[in-house]
């Protein structure tokens, strides 16, 4: 899966959001995994014309940490890329990848710098704003005018199929109250005792806080859990769910 509009500079980024069958494994079967998801990448490389020898891989915590790529060792949940959720460089052949099941993914790309970010905002990541921190870092570290970002939002699972408790729901409503579309956030449940919440808006309104247009903010509109023929979700699937994967790279 790609987005149309990131396509257009396909001469110096490629980016690509996976679907099933190709399963990249998660945090706790990563060992008994390897050899298949290190296939698997070798396959998405080799059709985007990157090497997998240069793949960044995290391991994600739900962090907001947001960590820069220079010329650390590549590979998959190295010493350097412990308890990280995004990724971002100006550096060409750095492939960059996070791993999903209905978290939020987002793409970062910068023409006018050349830079890019890949993100994983599950609902803590949420919660905690990584994508403000990832707007602030390529600033911070690249001078990046947000007016000039691009952000692509991958499938996640969606407001209507992302249903919590009550304490979830108050830590959103404590927090997020301040924007004035708390209601459009979150949505009570027809039996009063559940609630919905929408974390794509919220992502949405942290961009734009932090200055992007919201012309530059392109949503894929898909929902994991609603399309689990393509797509993994925790949700759903539970411990039997795989994990899709990003990937970003300058060329």
């Amino acid at each position: 899966m790609q987005f149309r509009k990131l396509i257009k500079y396909s001469d110096r980024v490629q980016h690509a959001y996976t679907l099933k069958p190709l399963d990249f494994g998660n945090n706790a079967n990563m060992c008994e995994k390897k050899e298949i998801v290190l296939e698997n990448y070798k396959k998405i490389c080799r059709s985007l014309n990157l090497d997998d020898k240069n793949l960044y891989r995290p391991y994600q915590t739900h962090t907001n940490f947001i960590k820069k790529v220079n010329e650390e060792k590549p590979g998959i949940f190295t010493e350097d890329f412990q308890n990280i959720d995004g990724l971002i460089t100006d550096k060409k052949d750095k492939v960059l990848s996070l791993s999903f099941a209905d978290c939020t993914p987002l793409f970062f790309y910068s023409p006018l710098d050349n830079v890019i970010a890949n993100v994983h905002s599950g609902w803590q990541g949420t919660y905690k704003e990584i994508a403000r921190e990832a707007v602030k870092t390529l600033n911070k570290e690249y001078g990046c005018n947000p007016a000039n970002l691009m952000c692509f939002i991958g499938p996640y699972i969606r407001k209507m199929c992302f249903e919590v408790d009550e304490d979830v729901k108050e830590m959103f409503y404590k927090k997020f109250e301040y924007t004035g579309r708390i209601d459009e956030i979150i949505e009570e449940s027809e039996n009063n005792s559940k609630y919905y919440i929408d974390t794509g808006l919220i992502n949405k309104i942290i961009l734009q806080e932090e200055g992007l247009s919201e012309y530059n903010i392109i949503d894929s509109g898909i929902c994991t859990a609603c399309y689990t023929d393509k797509l993994y979700s925790y949700r759903v699937e539970k411990e039997n769910a795989g994990r899709n994967c990003s990937i970003i790279s300058l060329i």
